[in-house]
């Protein structure tokens, strides 16, 4: 951002003081993202930040997410609105070791991630300059870290590796400086993400808009990413699952200006009127009234079961745990498990029909229930 130039200079001078008053001169930089008291005394993020930028090619919308394990579920808030994920890898001889082991955070976030629907990968290696980017180094992280990532569902295709060191700025936006990791040849963080080309957007499809967030201003106003079609001021809606009607009174884009109507991708500020507050929360998706989002309380669910807790290594019927899809997060329960697939050493499968339990490293077909009624789509809709 402050190479974009969206930084005002003033305001890099106001974090500079601040961050030296607090005895942390190197982390004015943090700063721009990390706002709130906690996460400054802390010295990490708590909260998804937001920021946005341009570039000649391409508008962006920046989401901060927290690294730390204690605050995984607002990492996968920020997760679930996102087109395309960039995974921080630290470069520092055991930083990447450690968030690399059995229960390190790089695993858990490359895991998420995917599973919501992420798919394109920037593996960002920063601190090059903490190991003299040194070649080595890149490769034994690239090395040690694809397998795991093809195994999590990324392919080859869909990962693109970048060497940074982010305090100097070097191979964000503008090419390494002479003499500086002259063995890389590659382009620089901001050219692959101009190069991305996203999946296909349906401008004209059903409108789904999961809610993220809202807030009384004082009319309602809900934040969410539009997933699927088109909103236009006026619209009437339908929100799912609680069925009631909605109508839109204004709409905000990413950078909170009023707009007309938004399209796919983006990250909208909805004032809408509805009878009732309580019947739209979090998790709960805005739909065209004829065209509504499919509700229900149990469903049929392919399930790839990674890294079970050493506490419960083996799901059975009655297993209950936390589902995270669109942004939706709560409780639920396997009713039962269908069948299950097991790969031995040799990559032979075997089948169970209706077995009694599944370990790691199993896929299984099971039959899911939620609480209460949640909103989500039919596999052969999205797939």
């Amino acid at each position: 951002m402050l190479l974009n130039g969206v930084i005002d200079p003033r305001t890099v001078e106001k974090f500079k003081q601040e961050a030296k008053d607090k005895g942390r001169d190197s982390w004015w930089l943090a700063y721009v993202m990390d706002v709130s008291d906690e996460e400054k005394s802390k010295g990490k993020t708590v909260e998804v930040g937001r920021a946005q930028f341009d570039t000649p090619s391409k508008k962006y919308t920046i989401f901060d997410a927290p690294g730390h394990k204690n605050y995984v579920p607002n990492m996968i808030m920020g997760a679930a609105l996102a087109d395309v994920a960039g995974l921080v890898i630290s470069a520092r001889k055991g930083e990447f070791e450690a968030g690399f082991e059995k229960d390190g955070q790089t695993r858990e976030h490359a895991q998420l991630a995917k599973s919501l629907g992420v798919q394109k990968l920037v593996v960002i290696v920063n601190k090059m300059d903490d190991c003299k980017w040194s070649k080595n180094r890149f490769q034994e992280i690239k090395t040690g870290l694809t397998p795991f990532l093809n195994a999590t569902g990324y392919a080859d295709k869909d990962i693109l590796w970048v060497p940074i060191a982010g305090l100097p700025g070097h191979n964000i936006k503008d090419e390494l400086p002479k003499g500086v990791g002259s063995w890389y040849k590659g382009q620089t963080l901001m050219e692959i993400l101009d190069g991305i080309e996203l999946e296909e957007r349906f401008p004209d499809g059903p409108l789904r808009i999961p809610v993220l967030d809202k807030m009384k201003d004082p009319a309602l106003v809900c934040h969410g990413k539009v997933e699927n079609g088109s909103i236009r001021l006026g619209d009437k809606l339908t929100v799912a699952p609680s069925g009631v009607p909605a109508q839109v009174l204004s709409l905000l884009d990413g950078r909170g200006e009023e707009v007309e109507w938004a399209g796919p991708g983006e990250n909208v500020q909805i004032k809408i009127n509805v009878a009732d507050d309580e019947q739209i929360q979090r998790g709960f998706v805005l739909c065209p009234r004829d065209n509504m989002m499919p509700v229900t309380d149990v469903f049929e669910a392919e399930i790839d079961i990674l890294e079970l807790l050493e506490y419960k290594p083996i799901v059975t019927k009655g297993y209950t745990c936390i589902m995270h899809i669109h942004t939706f997060a709560d409780e639920v329960v396997i009713k039962d498990i269908v069948r299950s697939y097991e790969t031995n050493d040799r990559g032979e499968v075997t089948e169970k029909h209706k077995p009694q339990f599944a370990r790691s490293q199993t896929r299984i077909i099971a039959r899911v229930a939620p609480k209460t009624p949640i909103a989500l789509e039919k596999f052969e809709t999205i797939q």
